[in-house]
C-alpha cells in the first residue's frame, strides 16, 4: 500500500512538471530571445551573442509609453469601477430582499453563457451608432468631435475610437457579481444583525462591517480583473483607429511584418509587457488561490 502511494505521488510530479514545462519553455525562449540579434534567432538556445538593443529598440519602435499609459490607464479604471459594481450588486443579490432577486440573479448569470464573440459585433453596432443618438438628444455635434489633453489626443468622447468604448462595455462582470456573492453568503449574518441593533443603516453596514470582510473576495478579483485588461487585444483592435488611442498588446502585434519580423524586437516587448502581470502574480499569489476557491463555498 505505501509502494502504491508512492507511485502515485511520483506519476502526480511528473505529470506536474510536464505541465509546468510547457508553459515555462516558452517563456524562457522568449526571455532568451530578446537578448539575440535578429540573424542569431535560430542558432541554439543561448544567446551567442548577447545584445541589450532590442528593449531600447522596441521602446523607440513606435509609441511604446503611449500604448503602455493607455493599457494601464484602461485596466486601473476598469478594474475600480467593476469592483464597484460587482460588490453592490452581489450585496444586493446576497442579502436584500426585492420581489424577483432570485430570477435577476439567474438571467444575469445566464449572460456568461454566451460567447464573447458573438455580442462583438452588436456591441460594436452600438458603439458607432451611440454618438449620434446622443447628439441628438442633446442637440449637439459634441459627442462626434475628438478630445486634446493640451496636443495630446484622447480621441472622442463616446463611440469608436474613444475611451469610453474600451471601458465601459468591461465594467460589468457577471462572474464578479457571483463571485462576491458567494462570499458574501459565507459571512455571517449574526455580524451584520449586531451592526443593526447598534444603529447602522443597510448602507452603514455594507461599508462599515460587509465591505472590510470582503478584502479577499475583492483583491482576487482586482487581480482577475486587471490582468484580463491588460492583455485584451480584439476588443481594442476593433475599437481603436488613431495610432495614439492603440493599446500595447495590438501595439506589439504591429511589430509583426508580413515578409519579415525581427524576433528579438518582439520578444523584449513581450518580456516587458509580461513584467506587470508576473509582479502582480508573485506579490498577490494567495489572493488567487482565494479567489479560485471561492466557487466552493457553499451559499
Amino acid at each position: 500500500m505505501p509502494r502504491q502511494r508512492t507511485h502515485s505521488v511520483l506519476f502526480l510530479y511528473l505529470a506536474l512538471v510536464f505541465l509546468l514545462s510547457g508553459m515555462v519553455i516558452p517563456l524562457v525562449w522568449t526571455v532568451l530571445t530578446s537578448f539575440k540579434y535578429n540573424v542569431d534567432v535560430t542558432l541554439g538556445w543561448l544567446p551567442p551573442r548577447w545584445t541589450f538593443r532590442n528593449y531600447t529598440g522596441v521602446v523607440h519602435a513606435f509609441s511604446f509609453l503611449r500604448y503602455y499609459l493607455n493599457s494601464l490607464a484602461i485596466a486601473l479604471v476598469v478594474t475600480l469601477v467593476q469592483l464597484s459594481t460587482s460588490v453592490l450588486a452581489a450585496y444586493a443579490f446576497a442579502r436584500l430582499d426585492f420581489r424577483g432577486r432570485d430570477v435577476f440573479f439567474l438571467s444575469y448569470l445566464a449572460t456568461m453563457m454566451i460567447p464573447a464573440d458573438v455580442l462583438m459585433i452588436p456591441q460594436f453596432v452600438l458603439m458607432k451608432k451611440f454618438p449620434d443618438w446622443l447628439n441628438q438628444i442633446a442637440s449637439t455635434n459634441f459627442f462626434s468631435g475628438v478630445l486634446y489633453l493640451e496636443s495630446h489626443y484622447l480621441g472622442h468622447p463616446v463611440g469608436l475610437d474613444s475611451f469610453f468604448a474600451l471601458i465601459v462595455p468591461a465594467c460589468f462582470s457577471a462572474y464578479g457579481t457571483f463571485m462576491l456573492r458567494q462570499f458574501l453568503l459565507s459571512i455571517s449574518r449574526e455580524i451584520e444583525e449586531a451592526a443593526f441593533i447598534d444603529g447602522c443603516s443597510t448602507w452603514g453596514v455594507f461599508w462599515h462591517v460587509v465591505l472590510p470582510l470582503s478584502k479577499p473576495a475583492l483583491g482576487a478579483l482586482a487581480i482577475f480583473t486587471f490582468l484580463g485588461r491588460w492583455r485584451a487585444f480584439l476588443w481594442p483592435l476593433i475599437m481603436t483607429d488613431s495610432d495614439a488611442m492603440m493599446v500595447l498588446p495590438v501595439g506589439l502585434a504591429k511589430l509583426s511584418d508580413l515578409y519579415t519580423n525581427d524576433y528579438g524586437l518582439i520578444c523584449a516587448g513581450s518580456v516587458l509587457m509580461l513584467i506587470p502581470m508576473i509582479v502582480v502574480f508573485v506579490l498577490c499569489q494567495r489572493w488567487f488561490i482565494s479567489g479560485i476557491q471561492l466557487g466552493a463555498v457553499k451559499g
